[in-house]
């Protein structure tokens, strides 16, 4: 135990203030006065360049311009506002004024428009009286759904001459909020009425939970009625996105959802909104068990069931009450195979009816079958994959918000501030993987072949880059976390200037991470243009080239030229990985200079 303790907390020689601690993080030179590679240079100095990024106000303000998280007070607000102007706008009460912008689903423009256009005419449409009336004839009257004698005071209208006792009222009120947001534009009971019920008789007459779920409607309505408010759709949420871009469709929720503002999926970039529900919708489809049926089982020669074969002979039974015994290779009766036909493992009944193409048509439509549903499961599995790979990304953010960045700061006396660096890698991890969770959704609808080359090898380099960023951010950490280990194995405490070490390696990790996702984003939403443009350009250069006279001698400067990667395919960019044809001396991503 006494081992544990000294190994779980540094010593005074090893804990640094907080300004030491900060330079060292931030140098470019190590301990050793300049040991530290150039690879090690550049990570730091692209994570220095991350961290202003970050900071500054410019990129602040360009995220809070493409959308607005708005609570259920802040929605409530608005909409208050907005029935407080139509109300001084046209003259009327503010729950008239309210029924009026439900019915234009909160369109102030068009509304102030059609009402001053013909007033009458949207009064009659929406159903507010122009002369309700509110007081009855006499002091009894007779209630027109029970039928009941009723004082004047335990009666009511919707503003027209039809009284009903508050008793049926509120049975009337009750079914009709129990029916969905219809309740919105409840009219009177009589069928030959139009008058509208307003929310203030609504509040007057209504239970108190049925007064609760009306405004939860009309609440909702208003959100529902705008086109540029939507709700989140992750579940138990109630705040809505209110949408200012015109590109970029990725949303982020006070709940740390990310959705599509578009389509309302989960965040799919790069992958448009038409894919996603082709993707979608294939992999809840009855098609691909079709498409399993086909590529897996053949039909019984006698009752036409399917029937898979998964190990054995050749020697098929088919189920009762069928009973039907044939061979799976040529579907023929098995009384008529034996030694002679090839055994139990073969049929050469059927390898040389293969060779005349008898079974050409029905083999090839199966092996058709397989092979695209071997197509599709390759995908799948690997969108899959990276689903659950980001969610148990999701549980280790958590975890080291809890518990880890705790650990650290009584480990090594560093203030929790300066350790934001891990749940920046986290938080990373968990967007790549979303991201690489939907290029397997591209890649199965990518039809190009050159394309398609290009882009696996791209899709290859983003999870080769992953898996070290997630490897560091998983695996390198738990040397500076406590941990139980036995009084006999002999442990060594890290020191500040190794933790100090790891830190500049995992930002540095999290920087070209980062920079590569975003810019393999944006060459696939360009439907990599780039790929077709650098073919044509490389056979433009090869014909100019043999068209010349001593076409050897060319090829010859062409390997004697300078360059940091002596390949004919092309060079990849140093910040961002990018392959680039030997033709460019500038990265066609990031503009990064080759030499």
């Amino acid at each position: 135990m006494d081992s544990d303790v000294e190994m779980n907390t540094a010593s005074d020689e090893e804990v640094m203030d907080n300004d030491d601690y900060y330079d060292y993080c931030y140098s470019d030179v190590g301990d050793d006065g300049g040991s530290n590679s150039g690879s090690e240079e550049l990570v730091a100095g692209d994570y220095d360049e991350g961290l202003e990024a970050e900071g500054t106000d410019e990129v602040v303000s360009r995220r809070e311009q493409t959308f607005v998280v708005l609570n259920e007070q802040v929605i409530s607000e608005r909409q208050a506002e907005d029935v407080s102007k139509v109300s001084a706008v046209t003259l009327i009460t503010r729950e008239e004024a309210c029924a009026l912008l439900h019915h234009y689903k909160w369109n102030i423009s068009k509304l102030s428009d059609e009402w001053f256009a013909d007033e009458e005419k949207v009064r009659h449409t929406v159903g507010l009286l122009l002369n309700g009336n509110h007081d009855p004839r006499s002091r009894k009257l007779v209630c027109g759904i029970c039928f009941e004698g009723c004082s004047s005071d335990m009666m009511s209208s919707a503003g027209c001459a039809h009284f009903y006792c508050h008793e049926c009222w509120e049975g009337y009120i009750s079914a009709a909020i129990g029916d969905g947001p219809g309740c919105l534009s409840l009219r009177c009971p009589d069928p030959s009425c139009s008058a509208m019920v307003l929310q203030g008789m609504i509040n007057e007459l209504a239970k108190d939970e049925d007064r609760k779920k009306y405004a939860r409607f009309l609440l909702r309505a208003y959100v529902e009625g705008s086109k540029k408010t939507k709700w989140c759709p992750a579940p138990d949420c109630t705040c809505a996105v209110e949408f200012l871009g015109d590109e970029n469709y990725d949303v982020s929720c006070n709940c740390m959802f990310s959705f599509c503002w578009n389509c309302t999926e989960e965040a799919h970039r790069p992958v448009n909104c038409e894919t996603v529900s082709k993707w979608i919708l294939k992999n809840s489809a009855e098609s691909e068990n079709m498409n399993w049926i086909l590529a897996n089982s053949k039909p019984c020669p006698k009752c036409k069931r399917p029937i898979e074969k998964n190990q054995g002979c050749m020697h098929m039974t088919c189920t009762p009450p069928c009973k039907f015994e044939f061979c799976w290779l040529c579907l023929g009766a098995w009384s008529d195979h034996g030694e002679r036909t090839g055994g139990f493992y073969a049929c050469n009944r059927y390898e040389s009816a293969k060779k005349e193409g008898v079974y050409d048509e029905t083999d090839a439509r199966r092996e058709r079958a397989k092979n695209s549903l071997e197509r599709y499961m390759h995908y799948y599995e690997r969108w899959a994959s990276n689903q659950t790979s980001r969610q148990k990304a999701q549980a280790d953010l958590l975890k080291a918000e809890k518990d880890q960045i705790a650990n650290l700061t009584d480990i090594f006396g560093i203030p929790e501030t300066q350790l934001k660096f891990i749940i920046e890698a986290w938080s990373q991890i968990i967007e790549c993987r979303r991201v690489l969770k939907w290029t397997y959704a591209y890649g199965y609808y990518l039809d190009d072949k050159i394309k398609s080359e290009f882009f696996e090898y791209l899709q290859g380099e983003a999870e080769s880059g992953l898996e070290r960023l997630h490897q560091c951010a998983e695996k390198d950490l738990q040397i500076f976390l406590p941990s139980v280990k036995s009084d006999s194995t002999e442990t060594t405490t890290p020191t500040v200037a190794e933790f100090g070490e790891f830190r500049v390696k995992l930002a540095g990790l999290t920087s070209v991470t980062r920079n590569y996702f975003e810019n393999l984003v944006q060459a696939l939403e360009a439907g990599l243009e780039d790929v077709r443009a650098t073919g044509q350009a490389a056979g433009t250069s090869s014909t100019a080239t043999s068209s010349k006279k001593g076409g050897t001698k060319s090829k010859k400067k062409q390997h004697t030229a300078p360059s940091s990667d002596h390949t004919d395919d092309g060079w990849p960019c140093e910040r961002c990985t990018f392959l680039n044809p030997p033709t460019v001396d500038a990265c066609s991503v990031c503009e990064k200079s080759r030499y």
